[in-house]
């Protein structure tokens, strides 16, 4: 059995949080498709799981951008 600490983590880890608004929450309401979702996903959380990746995060997310524009 999971404790709250680990349950918080697979359901609602901090990092996919921006002030009130759940990232997955926004992607979900504004349709936004799989590239983007990610896109958004990546640039919402840019640095807050470890704030050494900030700019690993950023590039992930010029990926998933640029990968729409291909399809588009």
């Amino acid at each position: 059995m999971k404790d709250n600490k680990e349950e918080e983590m697979v359901n609602h880890p901090s990092h996919y949080n921006s002030g009130k608004i759940e990232v997955i929450s926004a992607i979900e309401d504004w349709d936004m498709g799989f590239c983007l979702g990610n896109a958004i996903k990546y640039i919402a959380r840019a640095g807050k799981k470890n704030k050494s990746s900030k700019k690993e995060d950023l590039e992930k997310a010029i990926w998933y951008l640029q990968r729409e524009l291909n399809r588009i």
